[in-house]
């Protein structure tokens, strides 16, 4: 049997920044699939630390080789970095939507195999100690940032 295919797209949360390679998520969650009997590969990860989400639609179209679905399961964590540099919410939700459009594309056009991964909240770590806005505005921040992604994975 093919193992099946993994795409994880995203950021430093996706691309694990600061820790090894056994510990990011996705490569976590295909080792969780695989003790539950799922056959699947080792995650293709396009991701970067500080990728907002126009910096991710970039380089899923410069990836070489090419980005060619169909995948199996695609899963989306972006936008941490469009928040912290106060992008506006308007922005990311249509550069958001057209991420999803894409990653369900690359599902082979089956929005169940997508799956859409809250931002966390970094308002809790020591790296907001640092920022002017406060605690509280960085968590409802990353709150409305995190609707729109639940909004737009509903519609899909």
């Amino acid at each position: 049997m093919m193992a099946h295919r993994y795409l994880a797209l995203g950021d430093s949360y996706t691309i694990g920044e600061g820790v090894a390679e056994p510990g990011r998520w996705p490569v976590q969650l295909a080792a969780l699939l695989r003790a539950r009997g799922i056959a699947i590969g080792s995650p293709e990860i396009v991701a970067q630390t500080g990728w907002t989400t126009d910096e991710l639609a970039d380089a899923m179209d410069a990836a070489e080789p090419p980005l060619a679905g169909p995948y199996d399961l695609v899963s989306l964590l972006i936008g941490v970095n469009n928040q912290y540099r106060r992008r506006p919410l308007e922005e990311y939700a249509a550069q958001f939507a057209g991420l999803l459009d894409r990653a369900v594309v690359l599902a082979d056009d089956a929005p169940g195999r997508v799956l859409v991964v809250a931002i966390p909240d970094w308002s809790v770590t020591p790296f907001a100690d640092g920022d002017d806005r406060g605690r509280r505005a960085i968590a409802a921040a990353i709150d409305a940032f995190n609707a729109v992604n639940r909004a737009a994975a509903e519609r899909a």
